[in-house]
Formats: C-alpha cells, sequence, structure tokens
C-alpha cells in the first residue's frame, strides 16, 4: 500500500485513482479516505486524477497520539503534497477537512493549488463566543467528548439518522459507523477539541485562490447559519451553494449533484 512521511517521519496511507489535473480530498472528522469514494470514481473517469490520503491516528495511518492541531495537519497535507510534487491543485475539504483546507492556504500559500472546495465545512468558527453567539458551547462540547470516552459505538448509531437525514441508509449507515470506528479514540477526542475551539475567521479573509462553498439546509452536524453562511461572508472569491434538505452526510445522500458541481468548478 501506498504511504508518504511526514516530518515528524510518520507513515500516512494514501491512495490515487486517475490522471490529470491533481484534486487532493481531506476528509471528515473520524472519517477515512474512504469517504471520497463515491466523488473520486466519478471525477477518475473525467480525466483527472483524484488523491485522498488517511489523517494521522485515521483509518490505515500510523496513529501516534498527538498532533491534531490544525497547524501539524496542514502540514500534514503540505507533506502529500510535496512528496507527490502536485501542481495545479483542487483541495476538497469535508467538515473538519475544511479546517485543514483553509489552515493549508494560509500557512503554505497557494502556489501549487489553483482552487478549493469546502464541503459541509467546520469553518470559520463553530464555539460559542460574544461574537458568534450561536456557536456551541464549550461546556457541551466537553460533555459529549465525556460520553465517546465511555460508549463511541452507541452514539455514532443514535446520531446516523441526523448525519444522513433519511431512514434508508442502513447499508451505508453500517459502513460509516465501521470506518469510523476504525480511528483512534484519541483523534476523535482531540480533533473535536480542535474543531469546537479554532477561529478561522481571520485568516480566511486572505484567502486569494477561488472556493467553493457547498452546505445543507439540513445539517445538524455543521448548521449552515454558523459555517457556510459565515464563510460566504469572509472568503474574497467564493461561491455559495446551497443544497436544499442535505444533511451532513450529503457526500453520500447528494452525491450525484456534488459530483457535477465539483466537476463544473474544477475543469470551468
Amino acid at each position: 500500500m501506498p504511504f508518504f512521511k511526514t516530518k515528524e517521519r510518520l507513515q500516512l496511507f494514501y491512495q490515487e485513482w486517475g490522471t490529470g489535473n491533481p484534486v487532493v480530498f481531506v476528509s471528515g472528522w473520524s472519517l477515512s479516505s474512504r469517504m471520497w469514494d463515491y466523488q473520486r470514481i466519478f471525477l477518475a473517469d473525467q480525466d483527472l486524477r483524484c488523491i485522498a490520503y488517511d489523517r494521522r491516528g485515521h483509518g490505515r495511518s500510523d496513529d501516534p497520539g498527538n498532533g491534531y492541531d490544525f497547524d501539524t495537519l496542514a502540514d500534514d497535507l503540505a507533506a502529500l503534497i510535496e512528496y507527490l510534487d502536485l501542481r495545479n491543485v483542487t483541495l476538497v475539504g469535508h467538515s473538519m477537512g475544511g479546517g485543514e483546507v483553509i489552515r493549508y492556504l494560509t500557512r503554505h500559500g497557494n502556489d501549487r493549488v489553483d482552487r478549493a472546495v469546502l464541503v459541509s465545512a467546520i469553518v470559520p468558527l463553530l464555539m460559542k463566543t460574544e461574537d458568534n453567539p450561536k456557536g456551541v458551547s464549550k461546556d457541551v462540547a466537553e460533555m459529549v467528548r465525556e460520553t465517546w470516552k465511555r460508549d463511541f459505538p452507541n452514539w455514532l448509531r443514535q446520531n446516523e439518522l441526523p448525519y444522513f437525514n433519511r431512514s434508508d441508509t442502513s447499508a451505508i449507515g453500517e459502513w460509516t459507523r465501521w470506518d469510523m470506528l476504525q480511528t483512534s479514540l484519541k483523534a476523535v477526542v482531540e480533533c473535536n477539541k480542535v474543531i469546537i475551539e479554532t477561529d478561522f475567521r481571520e485568516e480566511m479573509r486572505s484567502i486569494s485562490v477561488p472556493i467553493l462553498i457547498i452546505h445543507g439546509d439540513k445539517d445538524r452536524s455543521i448548521p449552515v447559519e454558523i459555517s457556510g453562511q459565515k464563510s460566504a461572508m469572509l472568503l474574497p472569491k467564493n461561491r455559495f451553494i446551497l443544497y436544499k434538505d442535505a444533511p451532513h452526510g450529503l457526500y453520500i445522500t447528494h452525491s450525484d449533484r456534488l459530483n457535477n458541481d465539483l466537476l463544473t468548478f474544477i475543469k470551468g
């Protein structure tokens, strides 16, 4: 299996399908690169080189038990791009992956990146503050993380319905839960903490590449009012597409529409 090494000599798994201009997929919280299978299989057939990797502590990658801050995770993404010597890249990040995309662009620049896509992303800020009153309370987030330390599988099962916003997802729900349960519990907890607490607002104003923002109006994990809509107000060059009745797991429930919107943005 193909691996690349980070500056700490960790081995992270990656996979690429197709040839052409590169599209690098960054996965959502507690998910591996497998989540992008239905996007990659489509775009690889459209003459694009689709690359996805497993974040540290996820999937087939090493589990160091640390390094789950966005600076380090963005450096891991940079290590992949440099290892493969990619140019003219399109970055696509779902949920937490959107934070890694933003931090990569502000930390490593856009010399290698032409455009980016934020899908149901956690940016710009999820935590409740005086100037972000609709955010998530830090105390509530900590209470949820404590439940994961006792029974993460049960929490996943209880949240399957809101994640997909439909009841006919038993097979894909089981597959998704299985994928998430391959993730280190340390990574699950630590990644969620930085997801809630990291403020991307100021750095997003400085990003100069075109960015496509896609979010569902039925996203119960990351409500569009505190994420996609606010991102559209901060990013200088963006297009915002709101998916009606789409949940956080829209990469599954609305895969055909997402695939075509990605293709149009990349090719256009």
